[in-house]
């Protein structure tokens, strides 16, 4: 689903990874992460496929919000863990988004 967020400007997080191996400990801690970021001050939703190569986009409200998920107790622990278990590598990109347009039920 398309994440339904504000008119611009707004805050992208994109994260790109590649998986070392999937583990059933890695969906829970990934499901643990999608509930408890909803409940993040400033968080406006998010938008995640994987098919070998992960990329999941999470929008904000703006950079103060970010920085508070980033350093949010049990995400550094998933930050831990995914760097010394999880992920064969991965990249972070923060962009602030200027504009955006669509097409469909789901852009309305």
């Amino acid at each position: 689903m398309i994440a339904q967020t504000p008119a611009p400007p707004y805050y992208a997080v994109i994260f790109t990874n590649v998986l070392s191996e999937p583990s059933k400990a890695y969906q829970e801690m990934a499901k643990l992460m999608e509930n408890l970021v909803k409940d993040q001050d400033g968080y406006l939703g998010h938008e995640s496929a994987r098919d070998g190569l992960g990329i999941t986009v999470s929008y904000w409200r703006d950079v103060e919000a970010i920085n508070q998920w980033k350093h949010q107790s049990e995400h550094l622990l998933a930050q831990k863990l995914g760097r010394e278990q999880w992920y064969q590598s991965f990249k972070t990109r923060i962009c602030r988004v200027e504009r955006e347009y669509g097409f469909g039920s789901e852009n309305t």
